[in-house]
């Protein structure tokens, strides 16, 4: 990939879109599409690693992916398990990779056995510090401002935190991704143009890539054009 070091991105965040609308088109159940989405979250994962991406955010599911049918949500959520299980035995690589795990979003819906193998994986992983993968699970942007505001609210009525005070470090510092740079870049697949609740409050300057390849076809030779899209863009701040 032909992009200075120095012109990568420090943090990209991906709304992994398009699994359905994959096995649609090939006549096959939704749940296929998500198991190739989930190889090509790994593949694109350790490739942006790599190459030299400090932090990336997977958006894996949403609040409001539970309307979707009792079948496909335990399917994904068996992606999650068999992910999870993963990443225990792999526990030797992610040393040698220096590489963080941690699952951000409003966790006390998913399934006991999910939560304490996210608890094994992020404790197994918290020391390492070269690359970080945030993935979202029920995960909502609107959500996580609530909760940073209730947390505000909670210490102004403790008399810990003046009004005055409160400026917009004091919300970053209450987001699932504090002590993180906010995304430079967000890549969205399969055609879809929005940001549908990802990062709402982090990615008020990150720069976007919309492209039409869905998904589980998304390819290593994408993400460097996505990077390479980003590199040429001049970012003012506003300014």
């Amino acid at each position: 990939m032909d992009v200075k070091p120095e012109s990568l991105p420090k943090h990209v965040g991906i709304i992994m879109d398009g699994n359905g609308r994959w096995a649609k088109k090939r006549g096959l159940l939704r749940s296929k599409g998500h198991k190739e989405g989930a190889k090509t979250f790994r593949e694109i994962g350790e490739y942006a690693a790599d190459i030299g991406i400090k932090y990336l955010t997977f958006y894996a599911f949403s609040t409001e992916n539970w309307n979707r049918s009792p079948e496909e949500v335990a399917a994904i959520m068996n992606l999650f398990r068999e992910y999870l299980e993963e990443a225990k035995e792999r526990e030797g690589e992610n040393e040698e990779k220096q590489l963080r795990l941690r699952f951000i979003g409003d966790k006390s819906r998913l399934p006991d056995d999910i939560n304490a193998l996210i608890k094994e994986a992020e404790e197994s992983t918290e020391k390492h510090n070269r690359v970080f993968i945030n993935i979202a699970i029920n995960y909502g942007g609107r959500a996580e401002i609530v909760e940073a505001a209730k947390k505000i609210a909670e210490l102004a009525a403790k008399g810990e935190l003046r009004p005055e005070d409160i400026k917009e470090q004091t919300l970053s510092d209450l987001m699932y991704t504090a002590n993180q740079p906010d995304p430079d870049l967000i890549i969205r697949p399969s055609g879809e143009y929005r940001t549908s609740n990802f990062l709402v409050w982090q990615s008020a300057y990150a720069e976007y890539v919309f492209t039409d390849v869905l998904w589980p076809d998304f390819t290593c030779d994408d993400f460097d054009r996505c990077i390479q899209i980003y590199a040429r863009r001049n970012r003012r701040f506003g300014g």
